[in-house]
C-alpha cells in the first residue's frame, strides 16, 4: 500500500506545520486513499490553522469547464476565503499571501506537460519565493508510471498556461519532483519542502499503488484517458475533436468528415503497441462540432506498459492527414498569434514537419531530447 504525501504529513510530519497559519492549494477531488477530501483533513485539525484556500483550474469545487474562469468567493463548506488561480491572476498575489507563514500544495498531476495544475504549482513557488513563504508540496505518484518518458523540451518562445516548465510531454515525474525542477529555475528559490510519498516505486501505474482513481478534473474520466491524454490531447490544437463533450473524451477521436471503419483500419494497420482503434460514432454535446455526427475511433488499451501515447498521437495525425488532408487543419490562435497546436507541442517544428507529411520525424527528436533531459535528473528524482 502506497502511502501519499497528504498520509505522511498528518502522520509522520505533523511537526512540520504545528501551529501554522496555513493556505492551501486544493479542491475537493482530492482525497486521501479512504477518500476522504485533503481539504477537509487539513481543515478541521486543531495544531494548525488553515486560513485560506486557493483554488486551481476547476475551481475549489472541481467542477467548472475547462478554460473557465473562476471567481474568488467563500467556500460553502469551510467557510474559508477561497481565492482563485484560474481567474483574474493565475499566481497568488501578496494580499492572498498575508499573514500566512506557509503555502502548503496538494494538487494532482496525470503524467503530462499540458496538465495545468503543475503550472499553477510553478506560480505558486514564484509566489512564495517572493514573498519569503514556505511552500510544502505533498506528493503523488504518476498515474502512468516514473519509467517512460516520451517528447520533446518546450522552446521558451512557445511557453504558456499548458506547457511553461522545461519537461517532455509525458515527464515520469511526480509533482514533487516537478517542484524541485522548476524551483532551481527561479532566480531565487523558494523554501521549498516536499513531503515525499512511501512504498511508491516508479515501475508503478495507479493501478498498483492501492489508491482509488478520482477524476481530478471534469474530463479525467479514468486511468486509460490519463494514458492516452500526452499524444490525444494534441488534438485540441486541431479541427479533429479529441471527444470532449462525450463520456470518453481523450478516447475518442473523430470528426464529421472522417469515415469510422476507414480510419480503424488504417490506424490498426500500424500496428501501434499497447492499443487497438475501434470504428465508433458520437455526437458533442459542445466545443467541436456539438450536436454534429462525427464518426471515428475509440482506443482502447491492451497494454499499459507497451502503450506509447505520443508515438499514438503523432500517428493518428500522419494517419488523418494522409487520408483527410482537404479537411484536416490547424485551429486558433492566441493573442500572440502562436497556433494552440504549437503551444501544446512546445514549438511549431511538430506543426511544420505535419503540413510537410513528414511528422513522423519528430520522434527521433524526441528521443534525442529525452535522453538529454534524462541525465539532469539525479538531484531531483526522490524515488
Amino acid at each position: 500500500m502506497v502511502m501519499i504525501g497528504a498520509e505522511m504529513l498528518l502522520h509522520a510530519h505533523r511537526q512540520r506545520i504545528a501551529g501554522k497559519q496555513l493556505g492551501l492549494v486544493s479542491n475537493y477531488n482530492v482525497t486521501d486513499s479512504a477518500l476522504r477530501p485533503i481539504v477537509e483533513l487539513l481543515v478541521e485539525e486543531r495544531e494548525w490553522h488553515v486560513a485560506k484556500l486557493f483554488g486551481p483550474e476547476h475551481g475549489m469545487l472541481n467542477c467548472a469547464k475547462e478554460g473557465e474562469e473562476v471567481p474568488s468567493a467563500s467556500d460553502p463548506h469551510t467557510g474559508l476565503p477561497t481565492y482563485s488561480l484560474y481567474g483574474d491572476t493565475l499566481q497568488p498575489t501578496p494580499e492572498m499571501l498575508a499573514g500566512l507563514d506557509a503555502l502548503v500544495i496538494d494538487v494532482p498531476d496525470i503524467g503530462s506537460r499540458y496538465y495545468t495544475n503543475m503550472n499553477t504549482m510553478a506560480y505558486c513557488l514564484l509566489a512564495c519565493a517572493q514573498n519569503g513563504l514556505e511552500c510544502i508540496v505533498l506528493d503523488r505518484p504518476n498515474p502512468i508510471g516514473g519509467v517512460i518518458r516520451e517528447g520533446n523540451i518546450p522552446d521558451k518562445n512557445f511557453h504558456s498556461f499548458v506547457g511553461m516548465i522545461d519537461i517532455p510531454n509525458r515527464h515520469g515525474l511526480t509533482m514533487g519532483e516537478i517542484a524541485m525542477l522548476y524551483n532551481q529555475t527561479l532566480p531565487v528559490p523558494a523554501l521549498l519542502t516536499v513531503i515525499r510519498c512511501e512504498g511508491w516505486e516508479r515501475s508503478m501505474w495507479q493501478g498498483e499503488t492501492g489508491i482509488p482513481f478520482v477524476s481530478p478534473s471534469p474530463n479525467t474520466t479514468n486511468l486509460d484517458m490519463v494514458a492516452l491524454y500526452p499524444g490525444t490531447c494534441l488534438f485540441e490544437g486541431t479541427n479533429i475533436s479529441e471527444g470532449r463533450g462525450t463520456t470518453h473524451p481523450f478516447e475518442m477521436i473523430g470528426a464529421p468528415f472522417i469515415h469510422a471503419f476507414e480510419l480503424a483500419d488504417a490506424v490498426n494497420e500500424r500496428n501501434l503497441p499497447g492499443v487497438v482503434a475501434r470504428p465508433t460514432f458520437f455526437v458533442p454535446t459542445y466545443k467541436k462540432y456539438p450536436g454534429d455526427l462525427c464518426e471515428g475511433i475509440q482506443l482502447h488499451i491492451t497494454n499499459q506498459r507497451a502503450l506509447r501515447p505520443l508515438q499514438l498521437g503523432l500517428t493518428l495525425i500522419d494517419v488523418i492527414c494522409k487520408l483527410y488532408d482537404e479537411h484536416f487543419t490547424f485551429t486558433h490562435k492566441d493573442e500572440e498569434g502562436r497556433y494552440f497546436f504549437d503551444l501544446l507541442a512546445g514549438t511549431d517544428r511538430l506543426r511544420n514537419l505535419v503540413n510537410a507529411g513528414k511528422t513522423l520525424d519528430f520522434l527521433a527528436e524526441c528521443d534525442e531530447s529525452v535522453q538529454s533531459f534524462d541525465k539532469g535528473l539525479a538531484d531531483i528524482l526522490l524515488y
